[in-house]
């Protein structure tokens, strides 16, 4: 994941400790068993922030004392293949991305637990989704359909937050999100990192207030969910801003914060994790001004509550102190708490803190918004296999202090999920496609121009040459996405508008005298794109049908989607830095430096 667990939403629903009244029919004992529960769920408290950590440093900078109400939130917990000994059966194949795998096998236990967990559930509005999304995702021949949810970690300044990391100032923000795609046969899942850093179009997004934002390019990605500057958090606008990222249909979106991640840490009695070196206050706080004492010991560790948190959230100390070291971080994290909750069973005793803390932290969609939707979720995953649940982080590369997106690596990733094929270029029931060697990410494909045009020399090939980008298709968002490839290129996008006609079968790049040299730069980031002579004195960039089918936008409403292009293959690099469910906690937890 990218950057920090955050919070979200601040409020939360009523507890409903008493079963409804000719509602569901519990026995006395079931329910005394849901007291108990409810009890441990309660009792899963988050430690007092440590002294002279980040939070108390904040505080002390700004004249600010200690404590905060409670803040709302959202919580997601993920699945992982235990070590040493091997699981029972009914828990061998059980992935929990959120607290409804959990809940799935709790609800039983009385109605009082279920309605407890139901209310704890807060949602966003439905309204607030764009209406101009991609297409739903089509069933396979078994009448089976892919899932990508959308995981944001929410970093609210409120309530208990802000004494956990959240600092003293106002407003939400997202550092950690990851877009979980669940392949159709349900047996393999992929969770990609989007570094929060990335420069993006945030699209219109709906206010407090009720208008709507004006589409901005160019932004920081985590930008997105701090629109409306709430306490709550936009997740929606998040969701809106991946799905014009992607053109990657978002079916479910799950929102957590510090203080629910916290409490599920300590409710499954810690998680094993693993550092390269020791980290000291001086690292947690930078604004420390000292080294201070060792906070977090080189080697495994099995870390709950704050600690848990200061690890997810740690960036300074270790490796080239970036957020692409604490994405690498967060998802061998991630895959560690799931093995935790398999290592001490599937009981009551553990599950019943778990979901209690996970779900009172929690914002979802509305397709989410019960514990009935989210157990009806979780059955959907209960057969993937933890070797089979693959994390990455987008193709990516430094910008300053910045992140640039690779094109055409990223968009291939997309056209991968899209077309529901594995990272490696598999179909889901493992099926290797014959297709090309993988490409380095630094390279772009190359493209045909009147022959074929060749790939850009360097980050830089497209520095000073100005391009007109058209969309020539029904299809929606296809001149922002090949502006973002050509602005990561170097090129200056000087118009983003539809074409006279909408039906180009062909991406077309023409130029004006003495611009062929740098319209067939501006081709070799569209494959297959021709270049021809135009009547213009400039470059003027026309997109087909062909660039929609691979991967550059969805079909319009009403408007008949381009038939998919076979995907192209990741870079061997991005393949290779993979992680799977089950690798070693030691392995892949820091990026450059020491």
């Amino acid at each position: 994941m990218s950057g920090q667990w955050d919070a979200g939403p601040s409020g939360g629903g009523p507890s409903h400790d008493d079963p409804p009244s000719g509602g569901v029919r519990t026995t006395r004992a079931a329910a005394r068993a849901a007291e108990r529960g409810t009890e441990r769920g309660t009792g899963a408290s988050v430690p007092a922030p440590r002294s002279g950590g980040r939070a108390e440093a904040r505080r002390a900078a700004q004249g600010k004392g200690g404590g905060g109400s409670r803040g709302k939130a959202a919580a997601a917990a993920s699945g992982h293949r235990g070590r040493g000994r091997k699981p029972k059966r009914n828990v061998k194949k059980i992935i929990a991305w959120t607290a409804a795998g959990v809940m799935v096998l709790i609800v039983g236990t009385g109605g009082a637990i279920y309605y407890k967990l139901n209310g704890n559930i807060s949602s966003f509005d439905s309204d607030a989704i764009s209406k101009d999304r991609p297409a739903e995702a089509q069933a396979d021949a078994n009448g089976n359909k892919p899932v990508n949810v959308l995981l944001i970690g929410s970093d609210s300044r409120a309530g208990g937050n802000s004494n956990l990391g959240g600092g003293g100032e106002g407003g939400a923000r997202s550092d950690t999100t990851i877009l979980l795609h669940v392949y159709a046969d349900h047996k393999h899942a992929v969770g990609i990192s989007i570094p929060r850093d990335s420069l993006v179009t945030v699209p219109a997004c709906k206010l407090p207030n009720g208008k709507w934002t004006k589409e901005l390019p160019n932004q920081m990605f985590n930008s997105a969910f701090s629109v409306g500057n709430t306490e709550q958090g936009n997740p929606a606008c998040t969701q809106n801003t991946v799905e014009k990222l992607t053109g990657v249909r978002v079916d479910h979106t799950i929102e957590v914060n510090f203080e629910g991640f916290a409490a599920m840490t300590s409710a499954v009695n810690g998680v094993d994790a693993c550092l390269p070196n020791d980290i000291y206050e001086g690292d947690i706080n930078p604004n420390l001004g000292h080294k201070g004492k060792v906070v977090l010991p080189k080697g495994t560790q099995k870390l709950s509550g704050q600690k848990a948190l200061d690890y997810v959230r740690l960036r300074h100390g270790i490796g080239d102190n970036s957020d692409v070291g604490r994405m690498q971080r967060q998802q061998a994290f991630l895959s560690s708490l799931i093995a935790s909750v398999k290592k001490q069973g599937l009981n009551p005793t553990t599950l019943l803190p778990l979901a209690d803390a996970a779900t009172k932290s929690m914002t979802v969609d509305p397709g989410l918004d019960s514990a009935t939707k989210l157990m009806d979720f979780a059955l959907t995953m209960k057969d993937i296999d933890l070797h089979d649940l693959k994390f990455l982080t987008t193709p990516w590369r430094y910008n300053k202090e910045r992140i640039d997106l690779v094109h055409p690596a990223v968009d291939n990733l997309w056209t991968a999920l899209k077309a529901d094929r594995t990272i490696d270029g598999q179909d889901a029931t493992g099926q290797q496609e014959d297709a090309p060697e993988s490409p380095s990410a630094e390279a772009p494909s190359p493209a045909a121009s009147t022959t074929t045009a060749t790939a850009p020399a360097a980050d830089t090939a497209g520095a000073g040459v100005k391009v007109a980008v058209y969309n020539g298709t029904t299809t929606t968002g296809l001149a922002g996405k090949a502006a973002e490839a050509l602005k990561a290129a170097k090129f200056t996008v000087t118009t983003t508008a539809s074409a006279k006609t909408t039906t180009h079968a062909t991406t077309t790049v023409e130029y004006g005298p003495g611009q062929k040299a740098n319209a067939e730069k501006v081709a070799a980031l569209f494959p297959n794109a021709t270049v021809t002579a135009g009547a213009g004195s400039g470059i003027s960039l026309t997109l087909g049908k062909d660039y929609a089918g691979a991967g550059g936008g969805a079909a319009a409403s009403g408007g008949a989607p381009a038939a998919a292009a076979a995907p192209q293959p990741l870079p061997s690099e991005v393949v290779a830095g993979a992680r799977s469910a089950d690798d070693d906690i030691c392995s892949n937890v820091s990026y450059g430096g020491k």
